[in-house]
């Protein structure tokens, strides 16, 4: 695994290429679609088919794997662990700001405060395998779907940044990103060096457009979370919408893959974090990178916007 976050000149000349191309993330070049470990918990009972779904992704060219101590409570990070290679040089991207709670009302809980992120982080190095974490995201909890931090739990930025800093400073962790986060938010911790947003955007959702034109000028990565829509109630579902549907029988690809090849096209700073359990869905995700989007394709799309913010509003 390469999850220092370390510089890598060249790839092994027989690698896949990278899946809808290459981007950047903290300095590093990765495939533009990764794979998002979250769902992999779904696999508990079978151990040996989640091994063998990620080393499937890393196989076909993805190097950027986003994960979590706190999904299904340090499992999927131990399935990572086993399936990659010290080879294979795949980025590595784990989160804080959470922490599993099996026998509460939700199955996770705010763990905001600064040495709960220290913790965090050294669950992660353990449960990884690794000593050196390329990104960790702040899971902020100011916006989006989910967890609200209340009580103790609201807890200054600054203060979280700051703690952060020091675990990069002693090079447990190689970067720093932000999920769940405000615009000011994002404008606040822009002087500690953040290097990804990870907020909830997709082609019906586009609250949070100004924040990525942000992320694209300062040249940060732009990773959205729920990039299908429909995950919570009151959500927009991204296969609901009538274009995207007319574009994926024009091209013969599924809602799901146009809403997520209009996410490559729309911002170059994007990369994809698609999850899934399943080997053949797997397949389809990261086909998307070889859909193109033609003007009339893209304008239809495009003009979901505004009427996605219409049904919001009313």
């Amino acid at each position: 695994m390469t999850s220092s976050g370390t510089s890598s000149s060249s790839r092994a000349t027989n690698a896949a290429p990278r899946p809808g191309g290459t981007g950047s993330l903290a300095g590093r070049a990765v495939s533009r679609i990764g794979y998002g470990a979250m769902q992999l918990e779904r696999l508990r009972s079978d151990r040996a088919a989640a091994v063998d779904l990620v080393r499937r992704a890393v196989d076909r060219g993805v190097d950027h794997l986003d994960t979590a101590q706190f999904y299904g409570d340090g499992f999927v990070n131990e399935v990572i662990r086993e399936a990659l290679r010290p080879t294979d040089d795949v980025v590595v991207v784990s989160k804080v700001g959470a922490d599993s709670d099996p026998g509460g009302p939700l199955p996770l809980r705010p763990a905001q405060r600064p040495e709960e992120l220290r913790a965090s982080v050294e669950d992660n190095l353990k449960s990884l395998g690794t000593d050196r974490i390329a990104v960790v995201n702040l899971r902020r909890l100011d916006t989006g779907p989910g967890l609200r931090a209340e009580g103790d739990q609201a807890v200054d930025l600054d203060d979280q940044l700051a703690e952060l800093t020091r675990l990069r400073d002693e090079g447990k962790i190689g970067a720093i990103g932000l999920s769940s986060v405000t615009l000011d938010g994002l404008r606040r911790a822009l002087p500690a060096g953040i290097v990804c947003v990870q907020n909830a955007y997709s082609v019906v959702s586009r609250d949070d457009e100004d924040m990525l034109t942000l992320c694209t000028a300062e040249g940060i990565a732009w990773v959205p979370y729920f990039p299908l829509g429909g995950a919570f109630p009151a959500m927009p579902k991204v296969a609901d919408e009538p274009a995207v549907h007319a574009v994926a029988e024009a091209l013969g690809a599924t809602p799901a893959q146009v809403g997520l090849a209009w996410l490559l096209h729309h911002a170059p700073n994007v990369l994809l974090i698609p999850g899934t359990a399943d080997p053949e869905h797997l397949d389809a995700n990261l086909a998307v990178g070889g859909i193109v989007l033609d003007e009339s394709s893209l304008a239809a799309l495009d003009a979901v916007r505004s009427r996605s913010a219409d049904v919001r509003l009313g």
